[in-house]
């Protein structure tokens, strides 16, 4: 089947028929937790009032400032409890939330429709979309098979975190969209459309959260050195010329809006400088634990709810041994999003849903175990295993939206009993106690077993990998499929 072929142009992408499908799969699978409540007192919570108001704000005043919406209590739509503070008042009794715009100018028109239940369907929305890029990238440019593809889209979008935060008011889904765009037009041939869209999704990043930055930055030297590496050294030039420049903008207005380099500079809380958001006196050694725990913590690890995340461990391993093309526009941005989750994000768990701090990145994961599966023929037991998680999400929305608890606040006191059987076996670094650091070792050699494992499975797939449309294929796609078998 025409699905099956590997090599550059050789490889097509998937039918609408296949786009539509997964792409509302996801939708749904995230639309179904719109009546969830964030916490007992309130739909939304922590900083999602905050964009919500902020949206109102731009779609009713054409504006940031949310001075007028914080007097009208207009957050009582969405927020039962008093709204704690995050503004400090700023020249001209303006009012701006510390949170970066392009979020609240995406929601406007949702919100200005239908309120907090139309911003939560819009990014219900955007999780489809990220679900059907996400199987044309696969298919497309890493040469995945579409049902594997289809299966690998469909157990991560229909489970936590990235059906979680398809209806949490958080920048989560549309950073991971963008992301999305970028390896798209990363691993492409980089013509002239092919740029710009890559450095608008570049772009897009730090204006979503300037904590998105470093990944940026990753994607956008990634493609710089590939143009360089290829003879366009023009194009490179005139690229990092154009970030550079999209960067002092950023700089600017934010000194201008905000009153700082980031729009922390307006927050209540930063008491000690926007820049103490990482932490008054970080523990960098303290942190070091979440590079393990961000995977398998039993509070805040994502595998905790979906397991299947496991698998992205001996996938990358195998990923970084086949050095497919376009290998490191996976692994780079993947790397860079995690250690910026351990080591520059005040908390790995704060007032939200588990994996919201690696969210961004999750795409490359997804991609590198299509990939990985596809080639290991492993379609079937990602399936199985993947069901897991998607059970466990199924049940804790039914929970959260019957009243039983909230997706922020005990969600780890769901009644699934798989769950409650799986969450024994991972370490509790949040409450620590005399498990915790014996499971922690345990995993970590755990951890490091399947990456040899994956490392060593992953010389088997040098010429199987898929060609980006720029490279030059030798082999036949007959001759690659018998290679495959």
């Amino acid at each position: 089947p025409s699905w099956r072929r590997v090599g550059g142009a050789a490889a097509q992408a998937p039918s609408w028929r296949w786009l539509l499908a997964v792409g509302a799969f996801c939708t749904l699978a995230s639309a179904v937790g719109v009546g969830a409540r964030a916490t007992y007192g309130a739909q939304t919570t922590a900083d999602e009032p905050q964009y919500l108001l902020t949206a109102l704000s731009v779609a009713e005043d054409g504006d940031l400032d949310i001075a007028d919406e914080l007097a009208a209590r207009r957050w009582r739509a969405f927020h039962a409890a008093q709204l704690p503070e995050q503004t400090r008042p700023l020249p001209g009794r303006r009012r701006l939330s510390p949170h970066d715009p392009l979020l609240p100018l995406l929601l406007a028109l949702p919100v200005a429709l239908g309120g907090w239940v139309g911003a939560k369907l819009a990014l219900a929305a955007t999780a489809g979309v990220l679900g059907a890029m996400l199987l044309w990238t696969a298919v497309r440019r890493f040469g995945v098979a579409v049902p594997t593809a289809a299966v690998a889209v469909g157990v991560f979008g229909a489970s936590a975190p990235l059906a979680v935060y398809g209806t949490q008011v958080y920048p989560e889904l549309p950073a991971a969209v963008a992301v999305t765009i970028a390896i798209a037009a990363g691993t492409g041939p980089l013509r002239r459309p092919g740029i710009w869209l890559l450095a608008g999704a570049i772009v897009a990043l730090p204006w979503l959260a300037v904590k998105y930055a470093p990944v940026a930055a990753v994607l956008a030297g990634v493609a710089v050195v590939r143009l360089w590496r290829a003879d366009r050294r023009g194009a490179a030039a005139g690229f990092a010329a154009g970030l550079a420049a999209a960067g002092v903008v950023f700089l600017v207005l934010h000194q201008s809006t905000y009153g700082g380099w980031t729009p922390y500079a307006a927050g209540d809380h930063f008491v000690g400088g926007e820049l103490t958001v990482v932490g008054s006196h970080p523990n960098f050694l303290g942190r070091s634990q979440r590079l393990a725990g961000l995977l398998v913590g039993r509070s805040f690890g994502i595998a905790a709810w979906q397991p299947a995340w496991l698998l992205a461990v001996p996938a990358l391993a195998a990923l970084a041994r086949a050095r497919p093309p376009g290998w490191l526009v996976l692994a780079l941005p993947l790397t860079a999003g995690w250690l910026n989750a351990t080591f520059v994000a005040l908390t790995a768990q704060g007032y939200w849903f588990p994996g919201r701090q690696v969210v961004v990145v999750l795409p490359c994961a997804v991609l590198a175990v299509a990939w990985w599966a596809d080639r290991l023929r492993a379609g079937r037991p990602l399936a199985a295993l993947g069901a897991l998680g998607v059970l466990a999400y199924g049940w804790l929305v039914v929970e959260a939206s019957t009243g039983r608890l909230t997706v922020v606040v005990d969600f780890f006191r769901t009644a699934n009993p798989l769950y409650r059987a799986w969450r024994r076996l991972l370490p509790d670094y949040a409450s620590p106690d005399a498990w915790t650091w014996p499971l922690h070792g345990v995993w970590v050699v755990v951890l490091l077993a399947v990456a040899v494992w994956g490392w060593r499975a992953g010389r088997h797939s040098t010429v199987n990998s898929a060609c980006m449309p720029s490279a030059k294929c030798t082999m036949s796609s007959s001759t690659m499929l018998q290679n495959r078998t």
